[in-house]
């Protein structure tokens, strides 16, 4: 296939603004407000108040999920930390196959439908029972996450090394700009024509996999024209033992792949959990916390955009890593800054340097995995080493933010800490060297 095909990249490049409405209304903005008004209802007439407005501010909205008596933010952490396991699973052995049998297209399509009917599915969250209705946030959430690993795994195979930077850039720009669109349509229905919100989910399920047709209208299938035989599952495991083979042997990616790990854990769980923290912690005037944290998280985007275009400006001036090492320490600085802010303004200003180094992070995360790959035709099975790292890491992250809260009773705490994170990610991204002959050279 020729590399560098404007109309196979531009396909591509769709599918983030495709999905990434999800990441957006779903899991950051209009979904965790959805949720949090929800299980406030359901609490509040549990312990017998007629309003949620009468409950105690700032106090613990307790659930019951199975037996177990949970804070509705521990349960919701919980149930995308399962999600994540599920997919970290699932990610490697599917990869496998795909390479074997050339269906990275097929396995792309099968999550992204399996993800936006799960977001129509949400429509119906505030009648179901709360164990059904968290069904849906399970597999959306594995829709959304599995899809990626075959969906970047496309990249090393559109396009030449040196456009890596621009063209994952690219994507994540047009996600952040097509996201933010929906969002605003969402507001519109939801303020203007005063509906209810939770057909927004019905508009994600729909735009998710409405704009993904143009994707899959261009994507080639079967690239490198592979003929599976009998035995698919095993032979899809035995290619990606061969491509582990080789990765071990890879130290340069192996020690880019370790920093990715923690550094991405604490960017994943700041973007996971930062709804739910601004709805607890932040002092919002009366009746406008719910349009604060929306306009906060349209300034994330915004920025998010342009942080993700001078990142991979900057990634051709002085490298990737370097660029990355940049945006590390800075995220170590706003997790110390989110300890101790309390009003809205703060909160802006927390929110519009997130959005400067979340965007950059992502892209050049993704573009530097790519560039440091050997050559091969098995790239789903290492995206799925990539991916496989990002959902353990979230998983951890999660897990580590609800003990946290759970053992301190603020969510405060569980903020700060992730900055550990972060440090580990910046010390080990100061050792990834910067050619792969360089670290054999130092080990003789």
């Amino acid at each position: 296939m020729e590399k560098g095909n404007k109309k196979i990249i531009r396909g591509w490049v769709m599918y983030d603004w495709a999905n990434s409405v999800y990441n957006l209304v779903v899991s950051s903005a209009i979904f965790p407000i959805f949720y949090d008004t929800i299980t406030k209802k359901r609490y509040a007439k549990t312990i017998g108040v007629k309003d949620i407005e009468d409950l105690k501010e700032g106090a613990i909205i307790w659930v019951d999920f199975f037996g177990f008596h949970l804070s509705s933010s521990v349960l919701f952490s919980l149930v995308l930390a399962c999600s994540f396991l599920v997919v970290a699973f699932l990610s490697p052995v599917l990869s496998g196959v795909a390479d074997y049998s050339g269906n990275k297209k097929r396995f792309l399509q099968f999550f992204c439908y399996l993800g936006s009917l799960s977001c129509i599915s949400l429509f119906w969250f505030d009648v179901l029972p709360l164990e059904i209705g968290m069904v849906s946030v399970f597999f959306a959430s594995i829709g959304f996450w599995n899809s990626l690993v075959f969906y970047n795994a496309f990249l090393p195979e559109i396009a030449e090394v040196e456009d890596h930077d621009r063209i994952s850039a690219k994507g994540f720009i047009m996600g952040y700009f097509g996201s933010m669109l929906l969002l605003i349509l969402c507001l519109v229905w939801i303020q203007v024509f005063h509906q209810e919100a939770k057909y927004c989910f019905l508009f994600v399920g729909i735009w998710w996999m409405g704009f993904s047709q143009f994707t899959y209208r261009v994507l080639p299938h079967n690239v490198y024209n592979k003929k599976p035989e009998k035995g698919i599952i095993w032979r899809g495991l035995v290619e990606l033992k061969e491509v582990y083979k080789v990765f071990k042997k890879t130290h340069r990616l192996k020690r880019y792949l370790t920093s990715f790990f923690f550094f991405n854990t604490g960017v994943q769980t700041v973007m996971l959990m930062a709804t739910i923290f601004a709805n607890k912690e932040i002092n919002w005037p009366e009746g406008s916390g719910s349009s604060g944290l929306i306009t906060a998280i349209l300034l994330i985007q915004i920025l998010g955009a342009a942080g993700a275009f001078m990142m991979s400006k900057l990634s051709n001036k002085i490298g990737n890593v370097k660029t990355l090492i940049i945006s590390v320490f800075i995220w170590v600085l706003l997790c110390f800054y989110a300890f101790i802010i309390k009003e809205p303004v703060e909160f802006y200003l927390l929110a519009s340097c997130v959005g400067l180094v979340m965007g950059g992070v992502q892209a050049i995360g993704r573009s530097t995995y790519s560039k440091f790959l050997p050559e091969t035709t098995d790239h789903a099975s290492y995206f799925s080493f990539y991916d496989v790292t990002e959902k353990l890491g979230i998983v951890l992250g999660l897990v580590f933010f609800a003990v946290m809260e759970m053992l301190t009773g603020s969510i405060r705490y569980s903020i700060i800490s992730v900055a550990f994170f972060f440090i580990v990610g910046l010390i080990m991204l100061i050792r990834v060297p910067k050619e792969e002959i360089e670290l054999e050279k130092s080990e003789h």
